[in-house]
């Protein structure tokens, strides 16, 4: 019986041992698949929206690029205007034309600078700044040369921005013009007070051209300490340089005025257009 025993007991070891259960381990790896793929399905659908969004908001950003566009092309073309009447002005009719300037500047600040401000007040509006700049530079240019003209004085960049917060909603953040801007304005400015300064000689003004001599020197002298230090200065670069052949055309006609102004003291007031510039051949119209 004990022999009996041992070799049933050693048949026992020998035996191969059952095959565990794996019911539970293959539904554990399916909830595991199942869990991924809701995961995977979830993350999908996250980024779908989250470009779906993105889209949506360069859509609504190129709709505002195009109206911000639209709304500085009107801005530069009747700050235009308004530069062309204060370019009427003469000795006879100097505040019956700035007074009828004043008038339309404000026209554009209230139909046409308005619209540009509630386009983009509250946004990021550095972002569009390529869009709107040409028709601000434009409305400075306008802006500063009706102060000139009725003042003698510079209009500030402070003075712009403060008239341009009335326009905007107080709960927003406003639009305020920037330095570069303003600058880049305010080197257009220079041609047209070369122009205006040699029309006032050729009306029998020299006095006058003579104050706008001093007042772009005085501009001139004060951006040629600050444009080196600009970080985003190209435009400003270039602008100084048509600046400079400005300033130099004013320098020439008064120049031309003292030496040989003399010869025609009978002819001052005389209604030909060119009579004060007779023999100035180095002054461009």
């Amino acid at each position: 019986m004990l022999y009996c025993a041992r070799s049933l007991h050693r048949i026992f070891l020998m035996a191969p041992k059952p095959k565990p259960h794996r019911l539970h381990p293959v539904a554990g790896t399916a909830l595991q698949s199942s869990a991924k793929r809701v995961r995977t399905m979830s993350t999908e659908s996250s980024f779908k929206d989250a470009f779906g969004k993105y889209a949506e908001y360069l859509n609504d950003l190129n709709d505002k690029r195009e109206r911000v566009v639209k709304a500085s092309r009107d801005v530069t073309m009747n700050s235009k205007k308004v530069i062309f009447q204060v370019h009427r002005i003469s000795k006879y009719n100097k505040e019956e034309v700035l007074e009828k300037a004043e008038k339309d500047l404000a026209a554009v600040t209230d139909q046409y600078m308005s619209r540009l401000v509630k386009e983009l007040q509250g946004t990021d509006f550095w972002k569009l700044r390529r869009a709107y700049s040409p028709g601000v530079q434009e409305y400075v240019e306008a802006a500063t040369f009706c102060k000139f003209c009725q003042t003698g004085t510079l209009l500030n960049l402070d003075e712009i921005n403060a008239s341009l917060l009335p326009l905007s909603d107080p709960s927003l953040e406003p639009l305020q013009l920037k330095i570069l801007d303003y600058l880049l304005g305010l080197a257009d400015l220079t041609g047209e007070l070369m122009r205006l300064a040699i029309g006032r000689i050729s009306d029998g003004e020299p006095e006058f051209a003579e104050r706008i001599c001093k007042f772009v020197r005085e501009i001139y002298r004060e951006l040629s300490l600050i444009v080196p230090h600009m970080d985003d200065s190209s435009d400003m670069k270039t602008k100084m340089d048509t600046m400079l052949q400005s300033m130099l055309k004013i320098e020439n006609a008064c120049f031309s005025v003292h030496v040989r102004g003399s010869e025609y003291m009978p002819l001052l007031g005389s209604s030909e257009p060119s009579s004060f510039l007779l023999g100035v051949s180095d002054i461009e119209l």
